[in-house]
């Protein structure tokens, strides 16, 4: 099964120059619990994006060549969401902007961190979807350096 997390704004906004638009503890503590021990995947740049690997989790990591340094390259995502779409173990999307557009139809879950901001500057943003097929959890609010966020989990309606 196929879980979306990501941080978003206002407009949906995720990403501008290859970095997150919105940095907040909460939000990197929620996705460190939440994702840890699971496998992970995203594309290239995204990959590139991050520090190193992240520990305690199987990096997976899309392109048409082999990543040096992440746990398994996959060149063929629809191979590889066949071959995952029906199990109960939960891989973790964790993006880039085209990787969540191809795993949405997909996924099960979507772990949303939605920040009451928005960025006109951004160029990379999280899909439209359709919130009437999910049921919404609450799952945290908060606020942190003048940004107030909810964090949600959708659930996808059967």
């Amino acid at each position: 099964m196929f879980s979306l997390i990501a941080c978003i704004g206002k407009n949906r906004e995720l990403g501008k120059n290859g970095k997150l638009i919105f940095s907040i503890k909460d939000d990197m503590k929620f996705f460190r619990e939440t994702t840890l021990g699971h496998k992970i995947l995203m594309g290239r740049k995204t990959w590139e994006s991050l520090p190193g690997k992240l520990k305690n989790r199987k990096n997976i990591v899309i392109s048409r060549r082999l990543v040096e340094g992440a746990d398994k390259s996959v060149s063929d995502l629809k191979a590889f969401i066949s071959e995952n779409e029906s199990s109960d173990e939960e891989i973790f999307v964790i993006g880039g902007g085209m990787v969540y557009f191809e795993l949405l139809p997909h996924a099960k879950n979507l772990y949303l961190t939605e920040v009451n901001s928005s960025d006109p500057s951004a160029d990379t943003f999280f899909p439209k979807f359709d919130k009437s097929k999910y049921s919404k959890e609450l799952i945290k609010k908060g606020k942190e350096n003048d940004l107030t966020f909810s964090i949600y989990k959708y659930i996808k309606n059967n």
